[in-house]
């Protein structure tokens, strides 16, 4: 299993931007509660589950198997 980036440097970039802005909350969700904080809560549930393999929500990161 493999965390990393998006290949886009666009999308990193604005995520990234949009990260900072909102205190490290996720850019792309509307509420600053915990599970919102990047690393959001979803995603670290996909990465537990063996058998997913994509994006995170807001598309920064992608989880390879």
């Amino acid at each position: 299993m493999k965390i990393r980036f998006n290949d886009n440097k666009e999308v990193v970039a604005r995520i990234r931007e949009g990260l900072k802005k909102k205190d490290g909350y996720c850019p792309c969700r509307l509420q600053r509660v915990d599970e919102n904080i990047c690393m959001c809560e979803e995603f670290r549930k996909q990465i537990a589950d063996p058998d997913f393999e994509g994006y995170c929500h807001c598309m920064l990161y992608y989880k390879e198997k």
